[in-house]
C-alpha cells in the first residue's frame, strides 16, 4: 500500500544561492549536506523573520509540530555544514511557491516586449535579490513606448522572480545574481543579461542596439557591499 503523498509547504522564497562552500573546500567535494527548500524556507521564518513556529506553520500551511520536525533537521545539517567544514547544497522540497503580490503595473500589452532593470537613482542597482525597485521599459518596434519605475512590493531575492514573470517581463538587466535566481528566472522564460553596471536607460539602449552582452552564468555583486571583497582566498563567494 503506498504512503500518503506528503503535504507541500507554501513556500515564499526561491533559493537565489543554491550551494555554499567553506574556505579552501572546491564545489564537487563529496563532502557536501543537501538543505532541501522547505527547510531553508523554515530557517528563513525563525531564524532570520524571528516568527514563533505556530506563526510559521500559518505561513508553510502545515501543522505546528511539522514546523518542529523540520526546524530541528534543519539546524543540525547547518551545524553538520559549519562545524565539519561541508558544503552545503539547497535542493528542491515538496513545496509549492507562493503567487507574488499583484499590482497595477502588471498589466501590458500583448504585443509589447517588456524589459526590467533593477533600479537605484537611474543606475542599475548592483544585486538583484537586494533591490527594491525596478525600472520597466515597454518595447514596440524596437524602440521604448513608455518607462517607469516600480517597488518590489516587499518582495525580496528569489522570489522576486515569480513577481517578474507575473508582471509580464521578457527580460531582466541585472548586477548581481545568483545561480538559483537564475534558474528560476530561466524557468519562467525570462531572458536575464547579469553583471550589468551604469546608467538603466543605456543598459536598455544597448539592448535594443544589439550591444548588451549576456554573462555565461551566475554573477556576484558582493563586491559592492562595505567590508567585503569578491573571491578572497580559494573558497570565494562567487563559487
Amino acid at each position: 500500500m503506498a504512503g500518503r503523498p506528503e503535504k507541500k509547504r507554501q513556500v515564499e522564497l526561491v533559493p537565489e544561492y543554491t550551494g555554499f562552500s567553506p574556505e579552501g573546500v572546491c564545489c564537487s567535494c563529496r563532502w557536501y549536506v543537501t538543505l532541501a527548500t522547505d527547510e531553508l524556507e523554515v530557517l528563513r521564518l525563525l531564524d532570520y523573520e524571528g516568527l514563533d513556529q505556530k506563526e510559521a506553520a500559518e505561513r508553510l500551511g502545515v501543522a505546528r509540530t511539522t514546523v518542529a520536525n523540520i526546524a530541528s533537521t534543519a539546524h543540525r545539517k547547518v551545524a553538520d555544514a559549519l562545524v565539519n567544514g561541508k558544503r552545503l547544497e539547497i535542493v528542491e522540497g515538496p513545496v509549492s511557491y507562493a503567487a507574488a503580490p499583484s499590482a497595477d503595473w502588471m498589466r501590458k500589452e500583448g504585443s509589447t516586449m517588456r524589459v526590467a532593470a533593477t533600479y537605484e537613482n537611474g543606475m542599475i542597482f548592483p544585486h538583484f535579490g537586494r533591490t527594491t525597485q525596478f525600472k520597466l521599459y515597454d518595447i514596440k518596434d524596437n524602440a521604448v513606448i513608455s518607462s517607469e519605475v516600480v517597488g518590489t512590493n516587499g518582495v525580496s531575492h528569489g522570489a522576486l522572480a515569480g513577481l517578474l514573470a507575473q508582471g509580464g517581463v521578457d527580460a531582466l538587466i541585472c548586477g548581481g545574481i545568483g545561480g538559483g535566481a537564475l534558474n528560476a528566472l530561466s524557468q519562467m522564460g525570462i531572458t536575464v543579461y547579469p553583471g550589468v553596471a551604469g546608467p538603466a536607460d543605456a543598459a536598455v539602449d544597448g539592448l535594443l542596439k544589439g550591444t548588451l552582452m549576456q554573462s555565461a552564468g551566475p554573477t556576484c555583486g558582493c563586491h559592492h557591499e562595505e567590508g567585503h571583497s569578491c573571491g578572497e582566498g580559494n573558497g570565494g563567494c562567487c563559487h
